[in-house]
């Protein structure tokens, strides 16, 4: 059967309404692409799978399932206990020096948000140095394995998109890796899944010989995972843990090695951080339970009554709030991997979607939603993990969460909010060690010279000013 009675056969023939004005080398290049597309899902399961989503989204809608927090023995706060982050810190250094730790970074978002046409790693938030988020990131990796006193490089895995793997890769090789080796990093494309009309009937064009396409979510990672055989690597190198995190996090701390201590000191299998809600109206997915299952719940899913209530410690019982920040032990990727990929459920975003009309050759950019981007969530896995292997680790937002989501000037979540974060944790280390800094003076702190407030011993006495806002 060609590549075009497979369309056909699926109720995709409207693809084809421009086919005989098409010339010999497009014509080509349409099957192509459709072939292309059809390797990584074919029409006809795009299609069902689109339905079940809409159904999903249906369903969710009027289900009621008991959510509650996470039991005790699977949630544990940092805030106020230094002791169990210095012990799960030595477990942490000590897997790392043994070269058991690898780090996924997902990095497959473009900057347009932001009003970039670079990739959202390669952005300058401004801070004095001018570094990119990329920088920061891979400073802060190359202080830990001074700090593990590591023999081998900490593998970083770069998870890109069809559109940002070409920049980032050439950004990296333009700043000659930021000091790492390019060995250590494997660069990775994450999967697209073709978009579809409101209906969920039809896929959409982008020109007279492509469908549109968008990055499948943040779930995607586990089939590009699988795709890339990056478990073959995981396993033929002896790594048995990973840090995944997502680019956009610039107080991110890359295979935090508390974070990882935590998880080999009980034996989770899956294990995600969490911040503190700020209050019962903060608009945040939260990690709890439901159906006595881990998973993460949408602020929409809960009742006012419900993300109000409170604890005997005062404080809100539904209070840990996801960031995308988690560790996989490779023992479980290994037996859950293609289970994962084969049963995750999709979920739909309806969008205004840019896409070809090819009844009369015009290009349409509509006002209001026309169609339906597929994605996956990372989260959608935790219900498979029983909640004993689970855990949940609750750290300081001001030390480990100023996410940029959005332009300059906006409300929140932008690089100056971002900036400010990373100045005031930075400038904190530095008076905790007796620094003088003037007042209104924010001093950044290389990643090369402190990963986590550590070593800065030396700067004690010395004055800060508006002349000297800077420890590289």
């Amino acid at each position: 059967m060609s590549i075009t009675d497979v369309y056909k056969k699926a109720n995709q023939s409207h693809l084809f309404n421009e086919w005989n004005n098409l010339n010999d080398a497009q014509r080509r290049q349409f099957e192509e692409n459709l072939r292309q597309v059809s390797h990584r899902v074919s029409p006809s399961a795009i299609v069902r799978d689109c339905q079940k989503a809409l159904k999903l989204a249906e369903d969710n809608a009027s289900a009621s399932s008991p959510i509650e927090p996470l039991p005790e023995y699977s949630y544990e706060s940092i805030i106020g206990n230094p002791e169990i982050e210095d012990e799960y810190q030595k477990l942490g250094l000590a897997a790392i020096a043994r070269g058991e730790v690898a780090v996924i970074l997902m990095a497959g978002g473009q900057g347009t948000r932001l009003g970039s046409s670079q990739p959202k790693g390669c952005y300058n938030i401004g801070l004095p140095s001018g570094k990119s988020l990329f920088q920061i990131q891979a400073e802060k990796l190359l202080r830990l394995q001074k700090l593990a006193q590591s023999h081998k490089p900490i593998p970083w895995y770069i998870m890109t998109s069809k559109p940002t793997r070409e920049p980032t890769e050439q950004f990296f090789k333009e700043h000659s890796y930021f000091g790492l080796s390019p060995q250590q990093i494997t660069f990775f494309n994450q999967g697209t899944l073709p978009a579809l009309d409101l209906e969920g009937a039809k896929l959409l064009q982008s020109s007279p010989t492509e469908l549109v396409e968008s990055p499948d979510g943040n779930g995607g990672l586990y089939r590009a995972i699988k795709d890339n055989k990056l478990l073959d690597d995981f396993v033929s190198n002896n790594i048995r843990h990973i840090h995944m995190y997502c680019v956009d996090n610039v107080l991110v701390k890359l295979a935090d090695p508390v974070f990882i201590g935590y998880a080999i000191k009980h034996g989770f299998e899956l294990a995600t951080k969490a911040v503190r809600k700020r209050d019962a109206a903060e608009s945040v997915g939260l990690i709890a339970t439901k159906d006595g299952k881990p998973c993460v719940i949408e602020y929409s899913e809960i009742s006012k009554e419900m993300a109000e209530a409170k604890d005997d410690q005062g404080l809100l019982k539904l209070r840990a709030a996801n960031i995308v920040n988690h560790y996989y032990a490779v023992d479980l990727l290994e037996r859950k991997l293609d289970e994962w990929c084969d049963t995750m459920p999709y979920h739909i975003a309806k969008k205004k979607i840019p896409f070809y009309n090819n009844t009369d050759g015009s290009y349409i950019k509509p006002s209001e939603p026309n169609g339906i981007k597929l994605e996956q969530f990372i989260f959608d896995v935790f219900p498979s993990v029983p909640l004993e292997k689970f855990g949940c680790l609750e750290v300081y937002r001001e030390k480990e969460f100023a996410p940029l989501k959005n332009a300059p000037g906006s409300a929140n979540d932008n690089p100056e909010t971002s900036r400010a974060a990373y100045l005031n944790l930075t400038t904190s280390w530095l008076k905790e060690v007796g620094a003088q800094v003037n007042d209104g003076v924010h001093v950044e702190v290389s990643g090369r010279v402190s990963y986590a407030g550590e070593s800065l011993e030396s700067y004690k006495d010395e004055i800060f000013d508006q002349d000297n806002a800077l420890v590289e």
